[in-house]
Parts: C-alpha cells; structure tokens; sequence
C-alpha cells in the first residue's frame, strides 16, 4: 500500500474519530503526513503514535491557516474534516425556529468558515505544481433536511456546494486540481458511542440507530477513510466537484428484510 508515497497530506481534525482512521489509513499509504486538530493533547499524542507531524490548527482562525502556510507552503492533498455538530457543549435548540443565530454561527463557523479557508489554503499551496487533491468532509445530513439540527445540516449542504464551485474554479484555471466531498452518515465515532453506552443493551440500542439503514449497521470510520484514500491518490485523476455518500444505502430508498 504506497498509493501516496512521496505525498505531503494533511489532515484536519485528525486527533480522533473519522480523522484519525483518515490519517492512519494515508500513513499506511505512504504519505508525508501533517496531522492537525484544536485538541493540542490528543493530536500530539495521536502524531506521534504514527510518527507523523503534529500542528496545532484552529480552523475557523485565518491566522492559523497563515502559520500552516509558512512551514507547508506547499501540499498534495488537504482533507477538510475537523467539525461540530453544535450539540459538544451544554444541550441546546437547533431546530429552525428556536435555534439562537449564536449557536447557528459557532456551526457555521467551524464548518463552513474552516471549509472555506482550508480550500482556499490548498488552492494557493497546489497551483504552483498545477495538481493536488482537495477533500471535503460533509455528511448525509448536508442532503437532506434535518429538523433538529438545522445548522449542523446547512453547514454541510454548504460545504458540498463549495466543494463543486472550488473543483469548477480549479478546472477553469487549468489546473489538476480536485475537489470533492464525501457525505458518511452512521459511522461508530465516540460521539455515537457516547449516546450507545456499554450497557446490556448496546445491541439493542445500535439495531435501533440503524434500523432504517438498509444494510442494517453502523458504518465504521476505516470504511470512510478507504474512500477518501481513493480520492487523495492519482487514480482518482479524473473526479472532481463529485460528491460520495457512505451510508450503507440510506439515501438510496428502502429495502424490506429477507424474508419480509
């Protein structure tokens, strides 16, 4: 597995769940690999268990894009993951007509606006070298409308059509440069497990989550970072401004059970 050999990526939000199976998977494959995340501790610790770099990286600070600009002014593939739900901190409304235009920004602010910068970032760090993968993690909810999280979902429905505006400018300029977003919806990441708990009835609670799920289980995050090791690595040349759901064929409709 060398599909990325000699390639600078770098992966935000990487200290933990999506993120870090991500960074595994491009160590694995060869990659020169820059792991970023908030989270100075966990992503140190996260870095070094992989012998790969660690920065801290605020996303949603223009000035922390600058400082990872200055010793990387240039990379081959950036993977836009780090985001928030909107629900890490106490409890609060987020369906549209409660929801506080402060909590709809802070979502916002860490998805959209660290989207944008983190585009924005690679664009001016892969146009020298005229090539470069751009990945954009979105989500299922950025498809379709979610009632109680009405924020998290705009941010992600944004994040999908920016994705498609950065491949067409690309293109436009003539460079090979890519963009594209992958949508994962169940994925067993601590923020599930925390609502799964380890008690007697995990099981059941999971079957539950999952029930309208056609394939009928979670997803699992080495699932998602298989699809995006596809899309950083240069067999992937001729995608950009496409969108990949991962989703055990949620979106797809429904399927009855064997035997139904």
């Amino acid at each position: 597995m060398s599909r990325l050999e000699g390639k600078l990526c770098i992966v935000t939000g990487a200290a933990r769940g999506i993120g870090h199976a991500i960074a595994r998977r491009f160590h694995a494959e060869g990659a020169r690999l820059v792991m970023t995340d908030i989270d100075e501790a966990a992503g140190t610790a996260a870095a070094e268990k992989l012998g790969a770099d660690f920065l801290l990286l605020d996303v949603r600070e223009e000035e922390h894009w600058d400082e990872l600009a200055r010793p990387h002014p240039a990379c081959d593939v950036l993977v836009n993951n780090a985001g928030v739900t909107g629900f890490e901190g106490a409890p609060a409304a987020h369906d549209p007509e409660n929801a506080s235009l402060a909590e709809w920004h802070a979502v916002h602010r860490t998805n959209l606006d660290g989207t944008f910068l983190g585009c924005r970032y690679a664009i001016r760090a892969m146009k020298a070298k005229g090539d470069g993968s751009i990945i954009n993690v979105s989500s299922r909810s950025g498809l379709v409308g979610i009632p109680g999280a009405a924020a998290y979902a705009s941010s992600k429905a944004a994040i999908r059509n920016h994705s498609k505006s950065v491949a067409l400018y690309c293109a436009q300029q003539g460079w090979r440069i890519r963009c594209n977003s992958v949508h994962p919806a169940a994925i067993l990441t601590p923020m599930w497990e925390a609502l799964i708990g380890d008690g007697p009835d995990r099981e059941a609670k999971m079957a539950a989550m999952v029930a309208d799920t056609p394939l009928r289980r979670f997803g699992t995050t080495e699932e998602v970072a298989a699809m995006v090791a596809y899309l950083a690595a240069d067999e992937s040349a001729y995608v950009t401004g496409s969108e990949f759901t991962i989703d055990g064929g949620l979106l797809a409709g429904s399927a009855a059970s064997p035997g139904d």
